[in-house]
């Protein structure tokens, strides 16, 4: 009679224990991307970034100085650090090709050449 219940019992188990499993197991890999970016007058670091097309990313953004922003035109990105703060914007890349980012808040004399490259690829 015991027998009877064992079976039932594992299997109950075992469904409820996949029950929880398979949701946590999605939740960890839809987590975006997490790439920091540290600003200082006049380049950022790193100075170039690769990313999935359709991978979700967050930018974090990090003044090492004064307020410095984060511009890519083309992927409607744009986002701002005050003086020594973060900040932080997430997005997911819809299109393929090389991308440059500017810094989108006045830092100075050198504030023009401030770029960073982003290459999204397939």
């Amino acid at each position: 009679m015991k027998r009877k219940f064992i079976l039932p019992a594992l299997l109950l188990a075992l469904l409820a224990t996949a029950a929880f499993i398979v949701p946590m197991a999605r939740a960890q890999a839809a987590a975006p991307r997490r790439i920091d970016i540290v600003a200082k007058r006049f380049s950022f670091d790193p100075g170039e970034i690769t990313l999935k097309k359709g991978e979700p990313v967050v930018l974090v953004l990090k003044s090492a100085d004064v307020a410095h922003g984060l511009r890519f035109r083309d992927l409607n990105v744009n986002v701002k650090a005050n003086a020594g703060g973060t900040a932080e914007v997430q997005f997911t890349p819809d299109k393929t090709g090389d991308f440059v980012g500017l810094c989108s808040v006045f830092c100075g004399s050198g504030h023009g050449s401030m770029t960073l490259k982003l290459h999204v690829v397939e």
